[in-house]
């Protein structure tokens, strides 16, 4: 448990420090532990420090943490940041209060008819591919507008934002650059629609460039728990 306590307590040091130099109110910047590939074990030690945000990859994996950790933990926070397939769509919509991939409209379709009533709106985020890579999921830049404007008619969705998985750069003012871009895109949304509020960009390699860009929400798995197996490069975190 001390490794996990410690890179836990490293990184939450990290993004402080750099918000600060930054300018930034560190309380603004939510941390999502990611947990694909992970124990039922490290995620209690984890959400045992007060981390309340997990964020999962896979449908099917995903549910037995949420069901074996709910009534020892009933207050955490389950985000879907994986590519989502339309079988998958109810189990996200019954068990996340967010959804990081939309897409397609008719996933946002799908995810609004299966909401349970007795839950809030489902959160959800469009992921855009930023990079404009093949093999990468995300919607392009020209489409934000178009999906969110139909979301907007969803009752049991809430949009919140943009979220990206931007190829990583080997020059730091290069990431730069395409996340500032990336947040351009988010104040262009945020000034035309209700509640946008959040950008997920960020994971535990380019912490700093996500940060300095105004990313509210950062992916963090390998810094914390360590090196994970059988990791699916298209959706590393």
């Amino acid at each position: 448990m001390k490794l996990i306590q410690d890179n836990l307590k490293k990184i939450i040091k990290k993004i402080n420090n750099i918000a600060i130099l930054n300018n930034r109110d560190p309380k603004t910047i939510r941390l999502i532990a990611v947990s694909k590939n992970q124990s039922i074990d490290n995620i209690s030690k984890v959400a045992s420090l007060g981390q309340i945000s997990f964020g999962e990859n896979y449908v099917q994996e995903s549910i037995k943490k949420i069901q074996l950790t709910r009534s020892t933990y009933p207050n955490l926070k389950w985000h879907f940041i994986g590519l989502l397939q339309s079988n998958k769509t109810r189990l996200v919509a019954e068990n996340f209060s967010w959804c990081h991939t939309i897409n397609r409209i008719c996933i946002a379709r799908r995810l609004n008819d299966q909401r349970p009533n007795s839950l809030p709106p489902l959160n959800v985020l469009i992921q855009v591919n930023i990079s404009n890579e093949i093999k990468k999921s995300g919607t392009s830049s020209n489409e934000i507008f178009n999906i969110a404007n139909q979301i907007l008619s969803l009752p049991n969705l809430r949009l919140r934002g943009l979220m990206a998985i931007p190829k990583i750069e080997k020059h730091y003012h290069k990431q730069l650059d395409e996340y500032k871009n990336f947040t351009k895109l988010f104040k262009n949304l945020k000034n035309n629609f209700r509640d946008i509020d959040t950008i997920s960009l960020g994971m535990s390699n380019d912490i700093e460039a996500a940060i300095v860009a105004g990313s509210t929400m950062l992916r963090i798995g390998t810094a914390i728990f360590g090196t994970r197996d059988n990791c699916n490069n298209s959706n590393r975190n």
